[in-house]
C-alpha cells in the first residue's frame, strides 16, 4: 500500500468533496482553529464552480450569475466573514436580470431587480394585474422571512415544515391570477431549480426568485474564482488540501469514521469528517452498522432533479453585443413541463447566459445555453467515464448523439435570436454524462435531490448522521444553488462546532 504525504497526521476534519459546501466548511472550520484537510477527485476544485477554457474562451459550467450579493445581504455575509467578498471580481447585472420569451409571442417580457421595480415592470406589462403582482410578492417575502437560516438566524427545531414548502409552487403561482402568459412569466426562469408541476415545492421557488431580486451579478471571468480564493483561505489556516484523490470508502472503528480510503489505497484519518457528495454516495461508502437499512433505502430512493443538456459557444469576434442579463425560452404551456419531452418535441425549452469578450468590451465572447436532458437519452454510454485526467472516447455514436442534440437546440434559439446563431464560430456539448463524470451525482442531476411539497420532510436531509463523528454538507441537504449550498456550509459548521454564535458572527461581519 502506498503511504499518503498526509498519513501521519490526524486532521480535525475531513473533507470529501470540494464544491462550494465543502471548501465553505473547511473555511469556517480553519478560522476557528481545526486543522482540515479537503479532498478532490478531479484535478480542478469547486465542484459546480468550475470552469474550462475552449480556444482560450472561459466557460462556466454551473455558476452563470448570483443573486443576494449586495451588502448586508445573506450571501454577501457569508462571503465577508471568510473573507472573499472584497477580493472577488463581479458586475452587476442589468436592472432587466432575466428575460423571457414564451412560445411564438413577439413580446419579450422581464425579471427585474428590486421588488418596487418588479412590480412596476409586470404592472405595466400586465394592465390590471397590479394587486395580483403585489400579493403574489408579498407571498415570496412571507415565506423567505418564515426560514430562519435564510436570514442569518437559527430556529432550534430542526425539521420543522416552513411556510411554502407544503404547497405546490404552480398552484400558488396560479391562485394569485387567472392570467396564464403572467404565471408564466412569474416562474419563467424556472430552469434555475428544474421547476415541475407535479413536485415544486413553493418554498423553492420564493427562495431562489427572491435572492435575485434583491440582486444578481455575474461573476467575471467565471466561478471558479470563488474556489480559488476559498483555497488560498484553507492553506492560510494551515489546511490541507488533496486533488486528483478519489475516496472510495469511510473506515469505521469503534462506533465512528476513522478514515477515509484513497483509490489508490491511502489512508486519510481525522477526528470528524464532512461528506460535500450526494448523501447516496456518501453511505456508499460506509458500512456502518449505525446506518440504518431505513436510512439507506430512503436516501437512495429520493428522486433527483433532471440533468442537462449544455451547448457552450464561441461567437465571431466583435458580432454579437454582450448583454447583461439571461435569456429564458418556453413553449406555451410547458413551463412546468419542461422535462415531459419525447425525441419529437424535445428541447421544450433553454436558459442562456453570456460571457463578455474582454479584448472587445460590449461584445459577447462566448455563449453558455443549457436545456433539461434525462439520463435515459444517454444511458447507453454509460458505463464510459471522461473527465480531465482520466479522458476516455465514448465513441462515434456518441459524438453524433451530441451534433445532432446541439444542432437542434440551436435551431430553436435560432428561431427567436438568429443574430446570436447566425455568428458562432464553433461550439461544444456536455450530456447528463459529463455532468455525472465531474460533479458525481449518478445521473448527473442540475440540483441534486428533488424537493417535493407532498412530503417536504423526506427530502430535507440533516447535516447530522447516526455515526457521530460524519456529517454532511452541500445542495443535497436543503436548497441548492450559491446561496443554498453556503446555507447548507453554515448549518453543518454550527452543528459540527456545537456553536450557535456562528451564524451571529457571519450577520455582523
Amino acid at each position: 500500500m502506498r503511504i499518503s504525504v498526509s498519513i501521519d497526521k490526524k486532521y480535525d476534519v475531513v473533507i470529501i468533496g470540494s464544491g462550494l459546501g465543502g471548501l465553505l466548511c473547511a473555511n469556517m472550520l480553519g478560522m476557528a482553529g481545526l486543522k482540515v484537510c479537503v479532498l478532490e477527485k478531479n484535478r480542478q476544485l469547486g465542484g459546480n464552480l468550475q470552469t474550462f477554457s475552449r480556444d482560450k474562451k472561459i466557460f462556466d459550467t454551473g455558476v452563470h450569475y448570483i443573486g443576494g450579493l449586495a451588502q448586508g445581504q445573506t450571501l454577501y455575509q457569508i462571503f465577508e466573514y471568510v473573507g472573499i467578498m472584497k477580493r472577488l471580481k463581479l458586475e452587476k447585472m442589468d436592472r432587466c436580470f432575466d428575460k423571457i420569451f414564451i412560445g411564438n409571442d413577439p413580446k419579450l417580457y422581464g425579471q427585474v431587480q428590486g421588488y418596487d421595480a418588479f412590480v412596476r415592470r409586470l404592472s405595466a406589462d400586465f394592465p390590471g394585474e397590479e394587486h395580483n403582482i403585489r400579493a403574489y410578492v408579498q407571498k415570496v417575502q412571507q415565506v423567505c422571512n418564515s426560514f430562519p437560516l435564510y436570514n442569518l438566524s437559527l430556529n432550534n427545531e430542526e425539521g420543522e415544515t416552513y411556510l411554502g414548502n407544503n404547497e405546490s409552487a404552480e398552484q400558488v403561482i396560479a391562485s394569485f391570477t387567472a392570467n396564464k402568459k403572467l404565471r408564466a412569466v412569474l416562474a419563467g426562469n424556472n430552469l434555475l431549480y428544474a421547476g415541475t408541476q407535479d413536485v415544486t415545492p413553493f418554498h423553492v421557488h420564493a427562495l431562489i426568485t427572491n435572492s435575485y431580486i434583491e440582486s444578481s451579478w455575474r461573476c467575471i471571468n467565471g466561478g471558479s474564482q470563488i474556489a480559488r480564493l476559498l483555497a488560498i483561505n484553507i492553506r492560510k489556516y494551515g489546511g490541507d488540501i488533496l486533488r486528483n484523490t478519489e475516496i472510495v470508502a469511510l473506515k469505521e472503528m469503534e462506533g465512528a469514521i476513522s478514515y477515509a480510503q484513497t483509490s489508490n489505497g491511502d489512508q486519510i484519518f481525522g477526528k470528524r469528517f464532512i461528506s460535500n457528495i450526494h448523501p447516496a454516495a456518501t453511505l456508499s461508502l460506509t458500512k456502518a452498522p449505525q446506518v440504518s437499512k431505513l436510512y439507506r433505502k430512503r436516501i437512495t430512493g429520493l428522486k433527483q432533479t433532471i440533468s442537462s443538456l449544455s451547448v457552450y459557444l464561441v461567437l465571431k469576434p466583435k458580432q454579437v453585443a454582450y448583454e447583461k442579463s439571461n435569456y429564458y425560452y418556453h413553449k406555451e404551456g410547458k413551463l412546468w413541463h419542461l422535462n415531459d419531452y419525447d425525441e419529437q418535441t424535445w428541447p421544450l425549452g433553454y436558459g442562456l447566459y453570456f460571457t463578455e469578450d474582454r479584448a472587445n468590451e460590449g461584445f459577447a465572447a462566448a455563449i453558455s445555453i443549457l436545456t433539461p436532458m434525462r439520463f435515459e437519452d444517454v444511458r447507453q454510454w454509460s458505463s464510459t467515464y471522461n473527465r480531465t485526467g482520466k479522458e476516455q472516447w465514448r465513441g462515434a455514436s456518441y459524438d453524433l448523439f451530441k451534433q445532432q442534440k446541439a444542432e437542434q437546440l440551436l435551431r430553436l434559439v435560432g428561431e427567436r435570436l438568429p443574430h446570436i446563431v447566425n455568428n458562432i464560430e464553433k461550439f461544444y456539448v456536455a450530456t447528463p454524462l459529463t455532468n455525472r463524470d465531474y460533479i458525481g451525482d449518478a445521473e448527473g442531476s442540475m440540483y441534486g435531490v428533488q424537493k417535493d411539497y407532498r412530503d417536504p420532510l423526506q427530502t430535507m436531509i440533516s447535516p447530522r448522521t447516526k455515526i457521530p463523528n460524519l456529517f454532511l454538507t452541500g445542495q443535497n441537504l436543503n436548497l441548492h444553488g450559491i446561496l443554498g449550498t453556503a446555507l447548507s456550509a453554515v448549518l453543518t459548521c454550527t452543528m459540527l462546532l456545537d456553536d450557535n454564535s456562528l451564524v451571529e458572527k457571519i450577520k455582523k461581519a
